[in-house]
């Protein structure tokens, strides 16, 4: 595994800008809405996917869920077209993946694994909890017929 570049990041901190341009005003209306929380990404890596090549895997948080998300590593790469879908085959198992897009110029393909965060204190717990989904995803599923933490 290597290090992210700086256009890696920007591009991380541009998908967060894009949540929040895209969803924050009617989020707010939701019961389920954690005003301590911000959109995020979090434990991104690099992952060469056969079907997609290079693609940047991560957590991103919002106010109101935690999305397991793919998008393109390099600007060169042609983004998802919304409503796509595909499955993304990690170590701990296969995600079924929908393309949505944020924003005129970027999308990302997601599954949103926990839909309600009101009861995450910080943004630090935030951060804590998006680590361990990621150490999860990308740990090799175990042998005992234990299925991926999305249930496949």
């Amino acid at each position: 595994m290597h290090a992210l570049t700086p256009e890696q990041y920007q591009r991380l901190r541009r998908l967060a800008e894009a949540w929040t341009a895209s969803h924050l005003r009617e989020s707010k209306s939701l019961s389920h809405f954690n005003p301590r929380l911000a959109a995020d990404a979090l434990c991104f890596q690099c992952y060469r996917l056969p079907e997609h090549g290079e693609q940047l895997v991560g957590a991103l948080v919002t106010p109101v869920s935690l999305w397991l998300v793919m998008l393109p590593a390099g600007d060169t790469q042609p983004m998802p077209v919304a409503g796509e879908r595909c499955t993304l085959s990690l170590p701990s198992g296969r995600y079924p993946m929908e393309a949505v897009a944020l924003g005129e110029s970027l999308g990302c393909w997601r599954l949103v694994l926990l839909d309600d965060l009101a009861d995450v204190a910080t943004r630090q717990d935030a951060s804590r909890l998006a680590q361990r989904l990621m150490e999860r995803v990308m740990a090799p599923a175990q042998q005992s017929g234990e299925t991926s933490p999305h249930g496949e």
